[in-house]
C-alpha cells in the first residue's frame, strides 16, 4: 500500500488534515462544520496534489529510468531519445536524460569499437594473403636452385630474375604500406610549391609509354595551350597521383583501348580527368575502391601487379591537399577519375 503513489498520498493528506484541524480547534470560534469542512477539503485537496506531484515527478520517472536500463540490458536503444529533453524541473527526468545519453554514447562508442576490430581482422588477412604470394613466389625459385637447378645456366638466370622480381613486390608492397601510414598517422608533410601541371603529365606518360605500347594503349593529352595550369601543391605527390591514376587506365583497359587525359583550367581550379574505355567497375565497388586492398577482379588485379593500395594513397594525397577524388564507371565501357586542384599564377622567380 504504502509503496504506492496513491497510499503513500492518502496517508500524508491524511497527516495534513489532522495537523490543520488541530490547528483550526484552537481557535475560539471554530464549529464542528467548520471543522469537519476543513478536514474534509484538506484530505481531498492534498490527496490530489501529492498524488499527482508523486506519480508526474517521482513515480512516472522512475519507471523510466527501470525501462531504460532494461533496454540498455537487452541492447535495445530503439526507444530510447537520442535528442536531450527540454528543461525539466524534475531531478529525476534530467537523470534519465543523462542515462539515455550515455547508453546511446556508449553504444555508438561500441559500434565504432566493433567496425575497428573487423576492420583489424580484415585487414591482417589482407596482409598476410599479400605479403604471402611474393614471399612463396621467391621462396619456392630459391628452394629450386638449392635442390640443383643452380647448376643450368639458363635456369638459374630466369629463377633468379623471377626472385627478385618477387622480391620488388614484397618491397614495394612494405614501402606502400609505409606511407599509407604516414599519411593517415599525420606523420607526413606536404611541401607545397608552384608549379605547371603539363609538363608533370608529360613525364608520368614518358615514364608509362612502354606500359602502353606493350598493352596498345592509345594515350591522348588534351589541354588548351593557350591557358596556364599553374597549381600550389606538393609535386612529388601529385606526380604520384597522376602516375597512379594513368597507370591505372593503362593496366584495366582492353588491349587496343584508350585513355585520355584532359586537364581544364578556370579561374580557381584546375581540373584533372583520366578517362578510359576499358573493363569498368561495378556499381556495387566504386565506394570500395579506395580501401586498402580492395581490388574489383582479385585474380585479374594480382596478374597486371600493383599493391592494391594505389588509390588509397591517392586518396589520403588528395585529402592532404584538401581534394577529393571522384570517379564514374560504366561496367565494359570504361570509368573517368578525376579530382581538382587551385590554381595559382605562374610566378616567374620560381618556375620554370
Amino acid at each position: 500500500m504504502l509503496t504506492t503513489s496513491r497510499g503513500i498520498s492518502l496517508v500524508l493528506a491524511f497527516a495534513i488534515s489532522a495537523f490543520t484541524v488541530a490547528f483550526l480547534s484552537l481557535l475560539d470560534d471554530a464549529t464542528p462544520m467548520l471543522l469537519t469542512v476543513a478536514w474534509g477539503l484538506t484530505i481531498a485537496i492534498s490527496y490530489l496534489l501529492i498524488n499527482l506531484t508523486l506519480e508526474f515527478l517521482i513515480f512516472k520517472e522512475i519507471s523510466n529510468i527501470y525501462s531504460a536500463l532494461e533496454k540498455i540490458q537487452k541492447k535495445d536503444l530503439s526507444g530510447i531519445a537520442d535528442k536531450p529533453r527540454k528543461t525539466s524541473i524534475s531531478p529525476l527526468r534530467k537523470i534519465n536524460s543523462t542515462i539515455n545519453s550515455y547508453a546511446i554514447a556508449k553504444n555508438k562508442e561500441i559500434e565504432t569499437l566493433q567496425r575497428n576490430a573487423a576492420f583489424r581482422r580484415e585487414f591482417v588477412a589482407d596482409i598476410s594473403h599479400e605479403l604471402k604470394t611474393p614471399i612463396f613466389a621467391a621462396q619456392g625459385y630459391v628452394h629450386t636452385l638449392l635442390d640443383g637447378a643452380v647448376e643450368d645456366v639458363n635456369v638459374r638466370d630466369k629463377f633468379l630474375k623471377r626472385a627478385a622480381k618477387s622480391l620488388n613486390n614484397l618491397d614495394n608492397l612494405v614501402q606502400d604500406l609505409l606511407t599509407l601510414n604516414q599519411m593517415e598517422s599525420g606523420v607526413v608533410k606536404f611541401n607545397h610549391e608552384v608549379f605547371n601541371m603539363i609538363p608533370l603529365i608529360e613525364e608520368v606518360l614518358e615514364q608509362l609509354e612502354n606500359k602502353a605500347e606493350k598493352r596498345h594503349v592509345n594515350i591522348r593529352f588534351k589541354y588548351n595551350p593557350e591557358k596556364s595550369y599553374f597549381t600550389k601543391a606538393d609535386k612529388d605527390k601529385i606526380y604520384r597521383v597522376c602516375q597512379n591514376l594513368i597507370s591505372n587506365a593503362i593496366k584495366y583497359n582492353h588491349e587496343g583501348g584508350e585513355a585520355i587525359i584532359h586537364v581544364k583550367s578556370t579561374k580557381n581550379h584546375i581540373k584533372i580527368d583520366i578517362k578510359d574505355n576499358g573493363l569498368g567497375i561495378p556499381p556495387e565497388d566504386i565506394k570500395r575502391i579506395f580501401e586498402r586492398f580492395y581490388r574489383v577482379d582479385k585474380s585479374r588485379s594480382r596478374e597486371m601487379g600493383g599493391t592494391g593500395l594505389g588509390l588509397a594513397i591517392v586518396k589520403h594525397i588528395l585529402e592532404g591537399h584538401k581534394s577529393k577524388i571522384s570517379v564514374t564507371s560504366t561496367l565494359g565501357k570504361g570509368s573517368n577519375f578525376s579530382f581538382t586542384l587551385p590554381s595559382e599564377k605562374k610566378a616567374s622567380a620560381t618556375e620554370e
